[in-house]
């Protein structure tokens, strides 16, 4: 039988539907996000309980912004400033610091602002003198502060350092990293009018050894004591303080610090207190031991 030409044509048009029909994958992307969310928190968490506060110090000052720049007039602030003074932000501040940072021009520049002088040898090396000092400096202040953190986690992490912890101070001078044992009332580290260390001063020794040798730095050691009832420095002092330093470096040596290291021992008596508004206080007995700054070594001429 022949197809008639007047049959309809009949069109099927077929729509596929991917994703899991009309859900998506989105989903998954919100999914993903909130466990990477949920990760970060409880690292978070982690990180604050098993810290020290020493360490939360450093995370925090590591992520802090940095100061463009310092000033200390006024607030402090990004508007900060006296009152329509002369370095207040209404005044001429701006100006004023603008004026005190430029440098004066030397005698010998032209109009077009060219110099008929040319740098010489002298100023290169002077300059790269400058910049090598400061290089070395910051690398020893990283190195004290290296230092002195050591010795405080020391003492939080060792049960028998921590009751003796706030027996020891840590801090830095213009000499160096002074490390010091002092007494307490009550908690001596010698016996009175000894020279002997007792068992608790050994030990805060044993620990400050440790510390004292990872720098190369020379040390100085110091005795001093209180002054007595008579408000007067006697002839035993001097001696009580001279002896008690020197067997503070026996000792040290004893720990294995090298006994070339020793630039000074000396004993101050009560010439030097702690708490010069109280030279009685038992705090003012103490040994100083200070790892000293060492000048640079420069390249020879």
């Amino acid at each position: 039988m022949a197809l008639s030409s007047d049959a309809p044509i009949l069109i099927k048009k077929v729509k596929k539907v991917s994703g899991g029909g009309h859900h998506g994958g989105a989903w998954k992307v919100a999914y993903a996000d909130f466990v990477t969310a949920m990760m970060a928190f409880f690292l978070l968490m982690w990180l604050i309980n098993t810290t020290s506060p020493e360490q939360k110090r450093g995370i925090a000052d590591y992520f802090a912004p940095a100061s463009v720049a310092e000033t200390t007039s006024g607030s402090g602030g990004i508007l900060g400033g006296t009152a329509l003074g002369e370095d207040g932000v209404k005044g001429s501040g701006s100006m004023a610091i603008v004026e005190q940072m430029a440098p004066e021009a030397p005698p010998n520049v032209r109009d077009d602002g060219q110099s008929d002088v040319k740098p010489g040898a002298a100023d290169l090396e002077s300059a790269s003198e400058q910049a090598l000092r400061k290089e070395l400096q910051a690398r020893e202040e990283a190195a004290f502060a290296s230092a002195a953190q050591s010795l405080r986690q020391a003492l939080q992490d060792m049960p028998e350092l921590a009751e003796l912890s706030k027996q020891i101070m840590i801090d830095q001078t213009p000499e160096g990293l002074r490390i010091q044992l002092v007494d307490q009332e009550g908690r001596s580290m010698f016996r009175e009018g000894a020279a002997a260390p007792n068992e608790r001063a050994r030990i805060l020794l044993r620990a400050i050894t440790k510390i004292i040798n990872q720098l190369p730095n020379r040390i100085s050691i110091s005795g001093h004591t209180n002054t007595g009832a008579s408000g007067r420095t006697v002839a035993s002092d001097w001696k009580l303080s001279s002896d008690r330093a020197d067997v503070s470096r026996q000792l040290l040596q004893g720990f294995g610090v090298d006994a070339d290291r020793v630039y000074q021992v000396a004993g101050k008596a009560n010439s030097d207190p702690l708490y010069p508004d109280d030279p009685m206080l038992a705090g003012n007995r103490r040994i100083s031991i200070i790892l000293l700054r060492e000048a640079p070594v420069l390249p020879p001429d």
